[in-house]
């Protein structure tokens, strides 16, 4: 029988469970995907404990990304084929050793990853993708702070901010973090506890400030934020690991500044073409190699525990995947 990790109570990830769950049949337009390898992702703990802003009726199985092989398809089922490597979109469910979904839900796995990348692209990347994109539209020249550079998400912003064509300035809490990020492409490096990070982007930028902050951190994070950067800047809300920041409305008046929510995943429910590009160039910059993930830590299935803590801990750098056996 497959197995799959199922909160039955919310709380921290140990007292999540691996279960057993009975074979189901193919509805029509339906596939089976033996899942190879999940990626991992901040909100899949945040579900857990119920602290994240969609709330699956109990009991239920976390992880929102994987990659696998589809093994079955359904009759009428068009464009897949049993055999084919693919990367599952999920809402919830991917951290199990097979998932059934729509085709809708599939992407084809690029060439170039492996399992284990293509189960960390599309959440992290199509995140940052949106965010300086859609949000920001980030344009060539321009100068991007990324926050948590280190992270899955802020790593994903290093890189398609310099395919954008933007100075970008890395800020992350540790020298590893920072030279993977470096490696990805960072121009200018900053480490939290080194110096205020608002005073080193402005000796960075010789006082003019950043145009695009990109923040996965919040709390303080974006508070300081807010003082270093530059006439019409775009602050990005893409996440809150260190806490709910509170915005000075009279600093993003003077700096005629804007404060934009990103929510990748909501996006794409109400705007489908919107995924649909976003996607396509995901895939493009992938296949000609100008793309791929940083995966820190590749951890068995059995031990799924350890791979969200090694994300909630901060210990991780980039993406962390289960990989199943």
């Amino acid at each position: 029988m497959p197995r799959a990790v199922i909160c039955r109570e919310l709380g921290p990830p140990e007292r999540l469970r691996l279960e057993s769950f009975p074979f189901r049949s193919l509805q029509p337009g339906e596939v089976r995907v033996k899942i190879r390898a999940a990626g991992i992702n901040f909100p899949d703990i945040l579900m857990c404990a119920g602290e994240y802003q969609l709330k699956p009726e109990l009991p239920f199985t976390p992880g929102v990304e994987a990659a696998g092989d589809i093994v079955e398809v359904s009759a009428g089922v068009n464009g897949v084929a049993i055999g084919d490597r693919v990367i599952v979109r999920m809402r919830f469910g991917a951290y199990a050793d097979e998932a059934v979904v729509a085709t809708g839900q599939l992407t084809p796995l690029p060439s170039t990853f492996d399992y284990a990348e293509g189960a960390t692209y599309l959440a992290a990347y199509g995140t940052a993708h949106h965010a300086l994109v859609d949000r920001a539209r980030l344009a060539p020249g321009e100068t991007l702070l990324v926050h948590g550079a280190g992270g899955g998400v802020g790593l994903a912003a290093v890189e398609i901010g310099k395919l954008l064509g933007a100075t970008v300035i890395a800020a992350a809490s540790s020298e590893e973090k920072l030279r993977v990020a470096q490696a990805r492409g960072a121009d200018h490096l900053v480490l939290y506890s080194r110096e205020p990070f608002r005073d080193a982007v402005k000796r960075i930028t010789d006082g003019r400030g950043v145009d695009v902050v990109f923040d996965p951190v919040g709390g303080e994070v974006f508070e300081q934020s807010v003082r270093c950067i530059a006439w019409g800047a775009r602050l990005l809300v893409v996440g809150f690991t260190g806490g709910i920041g509170l915005a000075r409305t009279n600093l993003i008046l003077m700096k005629g500044a804007s404060v934009l929510g990103v929510r990748a995943g909501e996006a794409a429910r109400k705007d489908p073409a919107l995924a649909e590009r976003r996607i396509a160039a995901l895939l493009d910059w992938a296949e000609a190699g100008r793309l791929r993930p940083h995966v820190s830590h590749r951890v068995p299935f059995a031990d799924y525990a350890r791979a969200m803590q090694l994300l909630r801990d901060r210990k991780a750098i980039g993406r962390v995947a289960l990989v199943m056996d």
